[in-house]
Protein backbone atom coordinates (compact mmCIF):
# COMPACT_ATOMS: atom_id res chain seq x y z
CA UNK A 1 0.00 0.00 0.00
CA UNK A 2 1.67 3.24 -0.99
CA UNK A 3 1.45 6.01 1.43
CA UNK A 4 2.88 9.90 1.67
CA UNK A 5 5.53 10.35 4.22
CA UNK A 6 4.18 12.66 6.95
CA UNK A 7 5.79 16.01 6.08
CA UNK A 8 7.80 16.50 9.05
CA UNK A 9 11.36 17.98 8.70
CA UNK A 10 12.57 15.02 11.34
CA UNK A 11 11.19 12.66 8.54
CA UNK A 12 13.30 14.17 6.03
CA UNK A 13 15.88 14.56 7.86
CA UNK A 14 16.09 10.80 8.60
CA UNK A 15 14.55 9.49 5.07
CA UNK A 16 12.74 6.38 4.69
CA UNK A 17 13.09 2.20 3.96
CA UNK A 18 15.46 0.15 4.85
CA UNK A 19 18.69 0.95 6.21
CA UNK A 20 21.03 -0.35 3.45
CA UNK A 21 23.36 -3.21 3.83
CA UNK A 22 26.90 -2.63 5.43
CA UNK A 23 29.55 -2.29 2.98
CA UNK A 24 30.45 -6.14 1.40
CA UNK A 25 27.30 -7.02 2.63
CA UNK A 26 24.13 -7.64 -0.06
CA UNK A 27 20.25 -7.67 0.87
CA UNK A 28 18.08 -9.37 -1.57
CA UNK A 29 15.60 -7.08 -3.82
CA UNK A 30 12.35 -7.37 -4.04
CA UNK A 31 12.29 -10.18 -6.65
CA UNK A 32 14.40 -12.55 -4.51
CA UNK A 33 17.90 -12.31 -5.92
CA UNK A 34 20.63 -10.54 -4.47
CA UNK A 35 21.98 -7.91 -6.21
CA UNK A 36 24.78 -7.33 -8.22
CA UNK A 37 25.07 -3.69 -7.65
CA UNK A 38 24.83 -1.16 -5.15
CA UNK A 39 24.59 3.00 -6.28
CA UNK A 40 23.49 6.01 -5.09
CA UNK A 41 21.22 8.18 -7.62
CA UNK A 42 19.36 11.36 -7.21
CA UNK A 43 17.09 13.94 -8.20
CA UNK A 44 16.96 17.79 -8.09
CA UNK A 45 14.78 20.29 -9.85
CA UNK A 46 17.12 23.45 -9.95
CA UNK A 47 14.08 26.13 -10.42
CA UNK A 48 16.64 27.68 -12.87
CA UNK A 49 19.52 28.32 -10.33
CA UNK A 50 16.82 31.06 -8.83
CA UNK A 51 17.10 30.16 -4.99
CA UNK A 52 13.63 30.93 -2.54
CA UNK A 53 15.51 34.43 -1.74
CA UNK A 54 15.20 35.29 -5.47
CA UNK A 55 18.55 35.08 -6.51
CA UNK A 56 20.17 33.30 -9.45
CA UNK A 57 23.37 31.08 -8.42
CA UNK A 58 24.20 28.52 -10.22
CA UNK A 59 27.25 28.16 -8.03
CA UNK A 60 24.79 27.35 -4.91
CA UNK A 61 23.32 24.08 -7.55
CA UNK A 62 26.67 22.98 -8.31
CA UNK A 63 27.81 22.93 -4.54
CA UNK A 64 23.84 21.22 -3.82
CA UNK A 65 24.85 19.09 -6.01
CA UNK A 66 28.67 18.16 -4.81
CA UNK A 67 26.90 17.52 -1.76
CA UNK A 68 24.85 15.16 -2.64
CA UNK A 69 27.79 12.81 -4.13
CA UNK A 70 25.35 10.62 -5.77
CA UNK A 71 26.74 8.04 -8.73
CA UNK A 72 23.90 9.59 -10.99
CA UNK A 73 22.22 12.76 -11.01
CA UNK A 74 18.99 13.70 -12.52
CA UNK A 75 18.33 17.75 -12.95
CA UNK A 76 15.28 19.49 -13.85
CA UNK A 77 15.10 23.42 -15.11
CA UNK A 78 18.47 23.07 -15.88
CA UNK A 79 18.37 25.00 -19.07
CA UNK A 80 16.43 28.54 -19.56
CA UNK A 81 12.93 27.47 -20.39
CA UNK A 82 12.23 30.06 -23.74
CA UNK A 83 14.15 31.69 -25.83
CA UNK A 84 17.97 29.90 -26.57
CA UNK A 85 17.03 27.51 -24.17
CA UNK A 86 20.58 28.39 -22.58
CA UNK A 87 22.32 25.71 -20.13
CA UNK A 88 22.26 27.66 -16.59
CA UNK A 89 25.12 24.97 -15.04
CA UNK A 90 28.59 25.15 -15.17
CA UNK A 91 29.39 22.10 -16.20
CA UNK A 92 33.32 22.50 -16.29
CA UNK A 93 33.04 23.17 -12.99
CA UNK A 94 31.47 19.91 -12.19
CA UNK A 95 33.65 18.04 -14.11
CA UNK A 96 36.46 19.18 -12.25
CA UNK A 97 34.78 19.32 -8.85
CA UNK A 98 33.38 16.45 -8.96
CA UNK A 99 33.89 14.55 -11.83
CA UNK A 100 30.21 14.17 -13.39
CA UNK A 101 29.45 14.49 -17.00
CA UNK A 102 26.47 14.82 -18.68
CA UNK A 103 24.79 12.09 -20.90
CA UNK A 104 23.90 14.00 -23.53
CA UNK A 105 26.28 16.29 -25.89
CA UNK A 106 25.00 20.14 -26.93
CA UNK A 107 23.49 18.56 -29.99
CA UNK A 108 20.72 20.76 -31.85
CA UNK A 109 20.39 23.16 -28.90
CA UNK A 110 23.68 24.06 -28.84
CA UNK A 111 23.37 25.80 -25.88
CA UNK A 112 21.55 24.19 -24.29
CA UNK A 113 22.74 21.11 -21.62
CA UNK A 114 20.08 19.46 -21.52
CA UNK A 115 16.55 18.02 -23.59
CA UNK A 116 13.75 20.23 -21.85
CA UNK A 117 15.91 21.40 -19.31
CA UNK A 118 16.37 17.56 -18.36
CA UNK A 119 20.21 16.59 -17.41
CA UNK A 120 21.72 13.41 -16.40
CA UNK A 121 25.00 13.57 -14.23
CA UNK A 122 27.32 10.20 -13.93
CA UNK A 123 30.22 10.20 -12.04
CA UNK A 124 32.99 9.15 -14.57
CA UNK A 125 34.31 5.66 -14.48
CA UNK A 126 31.26 4.38 -12.88
CA UNK A 127 29.58 3.21 -15.81
CA UNK A 128 29.34 3.44 -19.29
CA UNK A 129 26.60 5.29 -21.36
CA UNK A 130 25.24 3.26 -24.52
CA UNK A 131 21.94 4.78 -25.81
CA UNK A 132 20.33 8.03 -25.46
CA UNK A 133 16.94 9.20 -26.04
CA UNK A 134 15.24 12.54 -26.35
CA UNK A 135 11.54 11.79 -25.55
CA UNK A 136 9.08 14.61 -26.20
CA UNK A 137 6.22 14.35 -24.04
CA UNK A 138 2.56 15.33 -24.98
CA UNK A 139 0.57 17.79 -22.79
CA UNK A 140 -0.18 21.72 -22.95
CA UNK A 141 2.59 22.33 -21.61
CA UNK A 142 6.59 21.61 -23.47
CA UNK A 143 7.94 18.85 -21.69
CA UNK A 144 9.90 16.17 -22.07
CA UNK A 145 12.53 13.64 -20.52
CA UNK A 146 15.72 12.08 -21.52
CA UNK A 147 16.42 7.77 -21.64
CA UNK A 148 19.49 7.03 -20.93
CA UNK A 149 20.99 2.93 -20.92
CA UNK A 150 23.99 2.77 -18.57
CA UNK A 151 26.20 -0.43 -18.53
CA UNK A 152 27.73 -0.58 -14.93
CA UNK A 153 29.76 -3.63 -14.54
CA UNK A 154 28.52 -5.17 -17.29
CA UNK A 155 25.36 -4.68 -15.56
CA UNK A 156 22.45 -3.03 -17.84
CA UNK A 157 21.01 -0.53 -16.41
CA UNK A 158 18.11 2.10 -17.76
CA UNK A 159 17.92 5.59 -16.32
CA UNK A 160 14.81 8.04 -17.25
CA UNK A 161 14.80 11.81 -16.29
CA UNK A 162 11.81 13.42 -16.73
CA UNK A 163 9.57 16.58 -15.65
CA UNK A 164 6.06 16.33 -15.98
CA UNK A 165 3.14 18.79 -16.08
CA UNK A 166 1.36 20.91 -14.24
CA UNK A 167 -1.85 19.72 -15.21
CA UNK A 168 -2.93 16.05 -14.13
CA UNK A 169 -4.22 15.07 -17.08
CA UNK A 170 -0.99 15.96 -19.25
CA UNK A 171 0.87 14.24 -16.68
CA UNK A 172 -0.86 11.03 -16.98
CA UNK A 173 -0.44 10.88 -20.62
CA UNK A 174 3.16 11.91 -20.01
CA UNK A 175 3.50 9.03 -18.33
CA UNK A 176 2.29 6.59 -20.76
CA UNK A 177 4.64 8.03 -23.21
CA UNK A 178 7.37 7.28 -21.14
CA UNK A 179 6.55 3.78 -20.08
CA UNK A 180 6.13 3.29 -24.03
CA UNK A 181 9.21 4.73 -24.71
CA UNK A 182 10.74 2.58 -22.00
CA UNK A 183 9.36 -0.59 -23.78
CA UNK A 184 10.35 -3.30 -22.24
CA UNK A 185 10.82 -2.47 -18.53
CA UNK A 186 10.88 -6.17 -17.32
CA UNK A 187 14.31 -7.60 -18.96
CA UNK A 188 16.90 -4.79 -17.19
CA UNK A 189 17.14 -2.62 -14.06
CA UNK A 190 15.05 0.57 -14.57
CA UNK A 191 14.95 3.89 -12.81
CA UNK A 192 12.93 6.62 -13.32
CA UNK A 193 13.99 10.17 -11.45
CA UNK A 194 12.33 13.56 -11.56
CA UNK A 195 10.05 16.08 -10.48
CA UNK A 196 6.52 14.57 -11.00
CA UNK A 197 4.64 17.50 -10.05
CA UNK A 198 2.07 14.60 -8.32
CA UNK A 199 1.37 14.69 -4.83
CA UNK A 200 -1.61 12.34 -4.78
CA UNK A 201 -0.37 8.25 -4.47
CA UNK A 202 -2.48 5.24 -4.97
CA UNK A 203 -5.85 5.26 -7.56
CA UNK A 204 -6.04 8.83 -7.76
CA UNK A 205 -2.05 9.21 -8.86
CA UNK A 206 -1.93 10.63 -12.51
CA UNK A 207 1.51 8.48 -12.35
CA UNK A 208 -1.31 4.97 -11.62
CA UNK A 209 -0.33 4.09 -15.92
CA UNK A 210 3.54 3.70 -14.60
CA UNK A 211 1.41 0.63 -12.23
CA UNK A 212 2.74 -2.00 -12.37
CA UNK A 213 5.82 -1.84 -14.32
CA UNK A 214 7.20 1.18 -12.40
CA UNK A 215 6.52 1.64 -8.86
CA UNK A 216 7.54 3.78 -5.81
CA UNK A 217 6.58 1.58 -3.29
CA UNK A 218 6.19 3.01 -0.21
CA UNK A 219 8.82 5.42 -0.42
CA UNK A 220 7.07 9.07 -1.02
CA UNK A 221 8.72 11.85 1.13
CA UNK A 222 7.85 15.39 0.66
CA UNK A 223 10.84 17.84 -0.94
CA UNK A 224 8.56 20.59 -1.98
CA UNK A 225 8.45 23.53 -0.74
CA UNK A 226 12.23 23.35 0.07
CA UNK A 227 11.92 25.92 3.50
CA UNK A 228 8.96 23.63 4.78
CA UNK A 229 8.41 20.22 2.29
CA UNK A 230 4.83 19.41 1.86
CA UNK A 231 4.79 17.10 -1.11
CA UNK A 232 6.20 14.52 -2.57
CA UNK A 233 6.46 15.66 -6.15
CA UNK A 234 9.96 14.74 -6.64
CA UNK A 235 10.22 11.30 -7.27
CA UNK A 236 12.34 7.51 -7.51
CA UNK A 237 10.17 5.20 -9.76
CA UNK A 238 11.65 1.68 -10.00
CA UNK A 239 10.87 -1.58 -11.79
CA UNK A 240 11.19 -5.43 -9.82
CA UNK A 241 15.02 -5.40 -10.39
CA UNK A 242 15.71 -2.61 -8.43
CA UNK A 243 15.08 -2.41 -4.41
CA UNK A 244 15.59 1.13 -2.71
CA UNK A 245 17.13 0.81 0.62
CA UNK A 246 16.90 4.19 1.57
CA UNK A 247 15.58 7.41 0.64
CA UNK A 248 15.49 11.13 1.97
CA UNK A 249 15.14 14.44 0.52
CA UNK A 250 18.18 16.03 1.10
CA UNK A 251 17.84 19.26 3.58
CA UNK A 252 20.85 21.22 4.65
CA UNK A 253 21.63 25.50 5.23
CA UNK A 254 22.01 25.13 1.51
CA UNK A 255 19.24 23.13 -0.62
CA UNK A 256 17.18 25.18 1.60
CA UNK A 257 17.61 28.24 -0.09
CA UNK A 258 19.38 26.86 -3.62
CA UNK A 259 16.11 26.29 -4.86
CA UNK A 260 12.36 25.73 -4.09
CA UNK A 261 12.32 22.33 -4.59
CA UNK A 262 15.01 20.06 -1.83
CA UNK A 263 16.79 17.47 -3.60
CA UNK A 264 15.83 13.58 -3.13
CA UNK A 265 18.61 10.58 -2.79
CA UNK A 266 18.36 7.52 -3.03
CA UNK A 267 20.59 4.10 -2.53
CA UNK A 268 19.67 1.38 -4.26
CA UNK A 269 20.46 -2.12 -5.24
CA UNK A 270 20.19 -3.72 -8.93
CA UNK A 271 19.86 -6.96 -10.15
CA UNK A 272 20.17 -8.53 -13.58
CA UNK A 273 17.31 -8.39 -15.46
CA UNK A 274 15.58 -11.78 -15.92
CA UNK A 275 16.05 -11.88 -20.05
CA UNK A 276 19.95 -10.04 -19.76
CA UNK A 277 20.89 -12.78 -17.37
CA UNK A 278 18.85 -15.74 -18.78
CA UNK A 279 17.11 -17.12 -16.19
Amino acid sequence: MKHIVPALRRNLTRGAGREPAPVGQKRPTHDGHDPALTISVASYNVHKCVGVDGVFDPGRILNVVLELDADIVALQEADQRFGSRRGLLDLKALYEKGGYRSVLDQGSRRLSHGWHGNVILYREGSGKVGNVHKITLPGFEPRGAVLVDFDFADLPLRIIGAHLGLLKSSRARQAEAILNAAHPVGDRAVILLGDTNEWRTGGRSALKPFDPHLSDVDMTIASFPSRFPLWPLDRVLTNKHVTVYEMQAVETELSRVASDHLPVKAVIGVTRGLAASGE
